[in-house]
């Protein structure tokens, strides 16, 4: 048995399928015969070809969308690519050692490595990074230009078992593409609770757990593998007495999901009536048809910035338009909140450029390059407020510090209202404006922020690493991201008053929107308005029509109370019990 942090609640028992990033620390592989060296090198080339095509889309683009100089960074990785002792060096290792080009190209990367290991000035450090991107962005098209190699290990050895994804880490764009794939657990060698790998798994209901040291090491494609999403547990190859074991939670979670769904059609309210609106968290269309399956009552949270990260360009005003407009008319009630760009920290995308950063989580990234990025902040803003015309649309701004951000922010979208006007292109005058409220500072002047916004939307993920100063994805200290704190819910009391004093609609769309312990104090210390992960919107109907507003008042008073998150926790699994003791297994631990 393995032990991590259970992200994503859950028992299943399936095959393992391992993740590997193109140029990861993966065993190298060697050719069957040395005449297929020559095919291996021609394989090469068409990659490094289809890489220098894409570089120079994505100059040109990037130049148009951004200005010139915000193209200088593909520049550079064009001359790398088209380096003649980068090329030489990866055929001579295929065919010197008999590796396959991936392994190859790898080999060559780790080289480089060891060289400017040795060299300490940040100039050489940038060149270093320039040079990884260059040579993953090699291996993608490698990767992607033809089936995986023999041998490697990608099929399962039952194609009726559920697949189990193993990984490293998920990235964002991975995130992306692993979404439509049949994938019925996760398991992450780092990441925690809020992770991407946690974010995908929570939004398809699945069984997840992150933070398993040395994961990769000892499981291959096709082993079986037991994932408890609760409990944190991974079993690699059970015993057949595991196997039932395990098997018999699964029959039962599962069980209990599809009787919780059957509320749907129901409004959500609590036991003594008090209405309550639960909306979905959402990265694409697909997940709009899941929240409209579970009965969401609307979109309180698109996260634009994967529609970003699955285009190798920038997505032009027309193509983010049209796709906002499709999210806009699928949602429930047609009713959406989208999210400008939240790019930055893990999710960046190659056409604005990478800076090195000692600490990226908090340097440059959402509204930051937003405000460093005018035109591409322009074109999203009016690509949304033309969205607005097809349905009941807010816009919502992330990672606002100060005040003098926000200003700046709103007197820009009223220049491109005024603009589109003007113009006479069609676009919803009504669209409100919202900010995220999840940087300390933003909480802590609260009542300033009130007065330059039409609504409020808390992000708990960030501001709780944010108020305790911890990496929520690092292993060693993402157990201080603890959303069961006496100063997380003291800060969420602060916002939650001053919203309802002056009226101002206020939601959470952080992962404690969806978890049962969190929801019963968080409706208790007055919020009204819930965003969550699609899957969990049944699991807090049923737990809402359990409770009295008074019941879940005596708790959020209680818990207001407590000094430690260990007393709040022990206090809170108490009362979940007490008002419905099935949903315990749907929390996480």
């Amino acid at each position: 048995m393995h032990k991590g942090v259970g992200v994503s609640p859950g028992v299943v028992v399936g095959v393992a399928f391992r993740v590997e990033s193109a140029l990861g620390q993966a065993e190298p592989r060697y050719l069957e015969r040395p005449e297929d060296a020559g095919a291996e090198i021609a394989a090469f080339d068409r990659a490094v070809e289809e890489a220098a095509g894409e570089l120079e889309g994505l100059i040109r683009r990037v130049a148009q969308e951004l200005g010139p100089s915000a193209a200088e960074i593909f520049q550079t990785h064009l001359q790398i690519l088209n380096d003649p002792g980068l090329l030489s060096r990866v055929h001579s290792v295929i065919e010197e050692q008999q590796l396959t080009a991936l392994s190859a190209l790898q080999q060559v990367m780790q080289g480089y490595v060891s060289q400017f290991a040795r060299i300490e000035q940040e100039y050489f450090r940038e060149r270093l990074n320039d040079l990884r991107d260059v040579i993953s962005r090699i291996g993608s098209h490698l990767t992607g230009s033809r089936e995986p190699a023999r041998g490697e290990g990608t099929e399962s050895r039952d194609g009726d078992q559920p697949v189990v994804l193993v990984a490293h880490e998920i990235l964002p764009s991975q995130a992306m593409s692993l979404g439509e794939m049949p994938i019925a657990g996760i398991v992450t060698e780092v990441g925690g609770t809020t992770s991407h790998a946690a974010i995908l798994a929570r939004s398809r209901g699945i069984p997840a757990v992150s933070g398993v040291e040395g994961i990769m090491n000892v499981v291959a494609s096709g082993d079986p593998v037991v994932v408890d999403g609760r409990e944190g547990h991974v079993i690699v190859r059970p015993n057949a007495e595991e196997t039932s074991f395990y098997r018999k939670i699964q029959r039962e979670f599962f069980h209990l999901k599809d009787s919780l769904i059957a509320n749907r059609d129901e409004p959500a309210r609590s036991l003594d009536g008090t209405r309550v609106e639960l909306l979905a968290n959402i990265n694409n269309l697909a997940d709009v048809h899941s929240a409209s399956t579970v009965g969401a009552t609307g979109v309180g949270l698109f996260r634009t910035e994967y529609l970003f990260l699955t285009h190798h360009n920038v997505p032009s005003e027309e193509e983010q338009f049209e796709y906002y407009k499709q999210i806009v008319l699928n949602s429930p009630n047609q009713t959406a909140t989208i999210r400008t760009l939240d790019l930055g920290g893990d999710k960046t995308v190659p056409y604005l450029g990478k800076r090195y950063e000692p600490n990226p989580f908090m340097g440059w990234r959402s509204i930051r390059i937003f405000l460093e990025n005018p035109k591409l902040m322009v074109t999203q803003i009016r690509a949304i407020l033309r969205a607005g015309k097809y349905g009941k649309v807010s816009m919502l701004f992330p990672m606002i510090s100060t005040l003098e951000e926000l200003k700046r922010v709103n007197k820009i979208v009223q220049e491109t209202r005024d603009n589109l006007k003007r113009e006479g292109v069609p676009y919803a005058d009504d669209v409100k404006t919202g900010v995220m409220v999840e940087v300390p500072a933003a909480a802590i002047c609260i009542d300033a922020i009130l007065r330059e916004t039409n609504f409020i939307s808390i992000g708990s993920n960030d501001l709780i690493q944010y108020l305790v100063a911890s990496d929520r994805d690092n292993p060693k200290v993402a157990h201080l991201c603890e959303p069961l704190s006496p100063a997380i819910f003291r800060v969420l009391q602060m916002i939650l008053d001053a919203c309802n004093r002056t009226g101002t609609p206020v939601t959470l769309c952080g992962e404690m929107a969806g978890q049962p312990r969190s929801a019963l104090v968080l409706f208790g210390m007055g919020l009204r308005r819930f965003s969550m992960s699609p899957a969990f919107i049944p699991t807090v109907k049923n737990l809402l029509g359990a409770v009295t507003t008074a019941q879940a008042e005596r708790f959020a008073h209680h818990v207001l109370q407590l000094s430690t998150s260990d007393e709040i926790r022990a206090y809170l699994s108490a009362r979940l019990r007490e008002v419905s003791s099935t949903l315990e297994v749907l929390d996480a631990v």
